[in-house]
């Protein structure tokens, strides 16, 4: 059976927030148009580019952000590394100038709302997140681009061959949990272990550890930065940080300089329920308040659920004994790969799922990730990831004003508990008598994604997006 050959670093991609699908996708759309361009005939050729935005990426683009990260993608910007302060001198000076330098090296004019135009109506058959870029050169020639955004920061391109694409044969194929379990009872190998296996088919082993760590390094000084960073976050709900307050509430008079002392400041304030229960919360909120900043974060499997999993392992770091680079690798590895059988199974895209596939999706894998962690065996393993998911299903996705905040934000802290409590139950439970195995929830949650309506898919046309009034200005 042909299977989809994902790797860990498709799972979680550094990038620049509030959203993967609406924000880091159409960037990498951007990208790939401009490459598109070049490969043509070069970019001195254009004369204008206009962009439209259908459906989901028209009804919450402001609010997500989807208008600033095409145009710094146009400009030829790396989410991965540009400086994120710069963010909002560069989006300023093409407004105020009414150009912007097409792939860092052709200046052409680009006025807004003429060349980015939101198509509140328009809804592209293949995906809710559709653009099209429509680009003329300056011999008179027309033609457009048009790209998907498919959720967690995954773009396809229309009319693109995917079996033209380059293919990867790994020792140890899977698309779904039944799959991943064959092969670990085959071959006596933990889930990180078979992972690890077929990384190797793109990479060496010591590549793929340090890609992982630095994941791990972009979710800690995430992490770090967000709960130390006070304010209200960008967009117009006035929505305060909290991680700020909460961490220097928890951490009492204890001191410390980076973050490895904090870590041990707050290991200094025991393991009381309530006061773990705190911290888990703190971690993320911490992480998605930086990604509603337009800060940097990792998609983990999304943006807008980026706070799950760097919670969840925040938590096995202070308070398992989990600081050390072999178990971070493993977690990370186990992780992304229940992400992956999710996104084969069913989607990682709110505007496909709701936030079942957002929240859910991430904390079935930081519940499959943590089991393991802490020795738990194959079986329990996908039995923790299939209890987190089984009580997520059927949530939907209703942001306030478009914005990744409310409920978007608290709603993390919510996955990474219960990612925490499915571990624990799967830990305490015989998978022998589970009644509901995690291919089975997966089907169950891509038949609830088809049945649910699509103002409940991030389109901020029903839930509580318009139960709570508010007066957003124009952006």
């Amino acid at each position: 059976m042909p299977h989809e050959a994902i790797s860990v670093f498709d799972m979680f991609k550094i990038g620049v927030g509030p959203s993967s699908s609406h924000t880091l996708g159409p960037w990498r759309a951007a990208m790939r148009c401009v490459d598109t361009i070049k490969a043509k005939g070069g970019l001195d050729q254009v004369l204008s580019i206009t962009v439209l935005l259908y459906g989901s990426l028209a009804k919450t683009g402001k609010g997500h952000g989807t208008d600033i990260a095409v145009m710094l993608g146009l400009c030829g910007e790396d989410p991965v590394t540009i400086d994120v302060n710069s963010i909002t001198p560069k989006i300023q000076q093409i407004q105020s100038v009414q150009q912007l330098t097409l792939g860092g090296e052709h200046t052409i004019r680009f006025v807004l709302p003429d060349h980015l135009q939101f198509l509140f109506n328009e809804t592209m058959p293949f995906h809710p997140n559709g653009l099209s870029f429509l680009i003329e050169l300056k011999n008179g020639e027309h033609w457009s681009e048009t790209y998907y955004s498919i959720g967690g920061g995954f773009v396809v391109k229309e009319g693109e061959d995917k079996n033209a694409q380059q293919q990867v044969d790994l020792p140890f194929p899977v698309n779904t949990a039944d799959d991943l379990l064959h092969w670990c009872m085959k071959t006596g190998m933990s889930v990180n272990e078979v992972v690890m296996e077929n990384e190797q088919a793109w990479r060496s082993e010591e590549a793929t550890r340090s890609g992982v760590l630095n994941i791990w390094n972009t979710m800690r000084d995430c992490i770090y930065r967000g709960c130390h960073t006070k304010g209200e976050l960008p967009g117009g709900l006035q929505v305060r940080r909290r991680a700020f307050d909460l961490n220097k509430k928890l951490i009492q008079q204890n001191t410390y300089t980076d973050y490895s002392s904090w870590i041990e400041a707050i290991r200094k304030g025991g393991h009381d329920f309530k006061y773990i229960l705190d911290w888990v919360s703190c971690f993320a909120l911490a992480v998605n308040e930086e990604n509603a900043s337009f800060g940097r974060v990792v998609t983990a499997p999304t943006n807008g659920a980026a706070g799950v999993i760097p919670a969840v392992l925040q938590y096995f770091i202070a308070f398992c004994d989990g600081l050390d680079d072999e178990k971070i690798i493993r977690f990370l590895l186990t992780a992304s790969e229940i992400g992956c059988i999710f996104k084969k199974g069913a989607t990682i895209s709110a505007a496909m799922g709701g936030c079942q596939a957002e929240i859910g999706v991430s904390s079935a894998m930081a519940a499959a990730a943590l089991t393991e962690s802490l020795g738990g065996t194959q079986r329990q393993t996908l039995m923790a990831a299939e209890i987190a998911m089984e009580h997520h299903l059927g949530l939907t996705c209703d942001p306030i004003g478009g914005l990744v905040q409310v409920p978007c934000i608290e709603r993390n802290t919510m996955g990474a508990i219960k990612a925490i409590t499915a571990s624990q139950l799967a830990l305490q439970s015989s998978p022998d008598y589970a009644k509901v195995s995690l291919d089975k929830v997966i089907k169950t949650m891509w038949d609830t994604a088809l049945d649910m309506s699509s103002k409940y898919k991030e389109t901020a046309d029903g839930g509580l997006a318009i139960h709570i009034p508010i007066s957003l200005p124009e952006c």
